[in-house]
């Protein structure tokens, strides 16, 4: 099974509001999703926290993208634009450093129009335990 197809399946709360890794290479991912109504807030635009798990997803699959399973332990979120009803949010994470133990992340979120929408940034822990895929995609 590969990184993406891993994640796409075993990610249950991202692929429950339809998140899905869209693309994996070593040190970067895209996921996305389209809002409907589901993802809107009390204010009728999208809810911060569905911006968030797409980020996640992205940031998930580039931590994880070296075979080591890699958890978030420190992420901030800065929302510059709301995400409309029928948008297509994109989140695209680079690896900014590798580290052994600490590897740190870039999220951007854009909508169908290169709009950005949030960045965030990600601060992960390696754990000494195998992460096993095939490919990456």
């Amino acid at each position: 099974m590969t990184l993406q197809d891993s994640l796409n399946k075993n990610d249950r709360f991202a692929a429950s509001i339809g998140a899905q890794l869209t693309e994996v290479r070593e040190g970067y991912a895209k996921a996305e999703l389209t809002v409907d109504e589901r993802h809107l807030n009390g204010a009728g635009v999208c809810q911060g926290g569905v911006m968030y798990t797409l980020a996640d997803l992205s940031f998930a699959a580039v931590a994880n993208c070296h075979g080591t399973l890699t958890l978030g332990i420190s992420n901030t979120i800065t929302f510059l634009k709301s995400a409309q009803m029928g948008d297509t949010l994109i989140a695209e994470c680079n690896e900014l450093l590798d580290h052994h133990k600490l590897p740190y992340c870039d999220i951007r979120v854009t909508n169908q129009n290169g709009e950005l929408l949030a960045v965030v940034t990600g601060l992960a822990y390696r754990l000494k335990k195998d992460f096993p895929f095939d490919a990456l995609m």
